[in-house]
């Protein structure tokens, strides 16, 4: 199994909107390292026969998908609903035409809900030919449940996204947990053992209403105890340099495009 990191940045992507010259604002991020330019936060699951789990579908996902040589997706997970996770949905209509059926669209129901309210087209009953909107097929689920997706078992755990929740994912050896500012005992159980876990960690210093910080990324980090801890859903303090010199061994930065091998 492969990971393929689409995205690593926040809901704003590094560098924000504006800047001095109107080409960005990097925050403390700097400007000439590549790995520092990030977008919204997704990834792609891929299995040994070829199956591919696309988890969100972000503003950015076609130039995502194209950058990172990703030729289509059996099957999506939305962890949540809010608009950097959901607002590329319109491009599935081209993953419906190589594939030549609808997608399955797992998420729980409050996720579900939102979803249909704002792209209530992509929810229709395909009749066919062709696809000229995006075509998905509600699948509803819950914290607590292994479900299988696109031929993957998917451990699904419940996140404190502030005012909201979102769903974490487990698969095998690798879990991933964007958009989290606390996780329960629950989440901590069905992390135990894990090998790789991609997990949220918007800044360095002040706490977050909805987004983990470094300080409780680390002590998380030390707690679940894998072999390799990357960070995702980073924001312009989260500059690359500073975090490969600063952050203690086994825990790293994530960067847009990164492929990730999971034993």
């Amino acid at each position: 199994m492969r990971v393929v990191i689409l995205g690593t940045g926040g809901s704003a992507g590094v560098p924000l909107i504006g800047g001095p010259d109107g080409r960005g604002d990097w925050g403390l991020c700097d400007p000439d390292e590549p790995r520092n330019r990030r977008t919204r936060a997704s990834i792609v699951i891929e299995s040994d026969a070829g199956r591919r789990l696309l988890v969100d579908t972000s503003p950015d996902m076609r130039a995502q998908l194209l950058t990172c040589g990703v030729p289509s997706a059996d099957a999506i997970l939305f962890t949540h609903a809010h608009a950097d996770h959901i607002t590329g949905l319109d491009d599935v209509r081209v993953l419906n035409r190589i594939v030549d059926r609808p997608l399955e669209a797992f998420a729980t129901p409050r996720t579900l809900e939102e979803l249909v309210r704002r792209f209530g087209y992509a929810f229709q009953p395909w009749k066919g030919p062709g696809f000229f909107r995006p075509a998905l097929v509600q699948r509803p689920v819950e914290p607590g449940q292994t479900v299988e997706i696109a031929g993957f078992g998917v451990g699904l755990f419940n996140q404190d996204h502030g005012f909201t929740t979102s769903l974490g994912l487990r698969i095998g050896s690798f879990a991933y947990s964007t958009d989290v500012v606390r996780l329960d005992d629950a989440a901590f159980a069905i992390l135990a053992g894990v090998d790789t876990w991609v997990v949220d960690c918007f800044q360095r210093h002040a706490p977050h209403n909805t987004h983990a910080h470094l300080k409780v990324a680390l002590d998380w980090a030390r707690r679940v105890g894998a072999r390799r801890t990357l960070l995702t859903h980073m924001g312009p303090e989260m500059d690359w340099a500073w975090m490969r010199t600063n952050l203690p061994a086994g825990v790293e930065p994530a960067f847009d495009g990164q492929i990730l091998d999971i034993p």
